[in-house]
């Protein structure tokens, strides 16, 4: 499967991707978005990589690499997780890996493409997200198609000594 924006593309998970997931599973700086709090082996990652052919519909998630499409090469992943048929909604995630390759419009096309897939494509009446309230640049892509603050977790993650408080961000198929 590969969904194509203006400057870069979707694609499914290949084993190819070990050493890119690996790089980004084990990035601390990023764990903070991810909830990962211990670091991931090649041996899982590599298992994780060979189920990565399983459906939506029996994985509950669908995890894209993001590509820029003068390169192809990979830049970060998109997710749909707690994927519910029956109550048609998902919620969705981000991360571009590298600085530099952030606020360059990848992640709005990338996010555009996955919107347009869960509602098109898997038929979803909604998406949210669940977005750290300090995380301005998130709020900031997320609020720009669409998606509405319906609550804030108090205290809800804590991370570098402190609670941080968490948005959830609901998007409804109009």
């Amino acid at each position: 499967m590969t969904l194509q924006g203006q400057n870069i593309y979707l694609r499914a998970l290949e084993p190819e991707d070990l050493e890119f997931v690996y790089a980004i599973e084990n990035d601390e700086s990023i764990w903070e978005v991810s909830n990962t709090i211990t670091p991931y082996s090649r041996f899982l990652i590599r298992q994780y990589l060979e189920n990565a052919h399983q459906d939506i519909y029996e994985a509950k998630q669908l995890r894209l690499v993001i590509c820029k499409k003068e390169s192809a090469k990979a830049i970060g992943l998109i997710d749909l997780f707690d994927f519910d048929a029956k109550n048609k909604r998902a919620g969705v995630g981000i991360i571009i890996q590298n600085e530099t390759d952030r606020n360059n419009g990848y992640g709005r096309q990338a996010l555009e493409l996955v919107i347009d897939y869960g509602f098109r494509q898997l038929q979803l009446h909604q998406l949210y997200a669940n977005i750290a309230t300090e995380n301005k640049a998130s709020l900031s892509l997320f609020t720009t198609f669409g998606f509405v603050e319906i609550g804030v977790k108090k205290d809800w993650n804590f991370t570098n000594n402190q609670f941080h408080d968490e948005a959830v961000f609901q998007l409804i198929k109009k």
